[in-house]
């Protein structure tokens, strides 16, 4: 059974930058790189949104909003998937979730909070 832990979230100041992780472990290194992964988010009193996915092979597509600020990539030797997020802003501050493949599962999630 696959199950994702997310870190790497913390408080930082607007403008300030953090690297997220999520690890899958119950994959083996070749099932983990047959699936697509993705970030998502949810604020308090919000539904979860999407931030960003990165299929198989390696392409990845961003909500536009965070286009240009945050960058999805993997690791497949390491069954990892990263969330880098630059620029951040005070609505960025969320639980940020992974989900592995089409329908999870999922992360518990890292909190990200940002301040002015």
């Amino acid at each position: 059974q696959v199950q994702l832990v997310e870190s790497g979230g913390g408080s930082v100041q607007a403008g300030g930058s953090l690297r997220l992780s999520c690890t899958a472990s119950g994959a083996s290194r070749t099932f983990f790189s047959m699936n697509a992964m993705g970030w998502y988010r949810q604020a308090p009193g919000n539904q979860r949104e999407l931030v960003a996915t990165i299929t198989s092979t390696g392409g990845t597509n961003y909500v536009r909003s965070m286009k240009g600020r945050f960058t999805i990539s993997r690791d497949n030797a390491k069954n990892t998937v990263y969330l880098e997020m630059n620029d951040l802003k005070p609505e960025d501050t969320a639980v940020y979730h992974c989900k592995f493949g089409a329908s999870g599962p999922w992360g518990r999630g890292t909190q990200v909070t940002v301040s002015t």
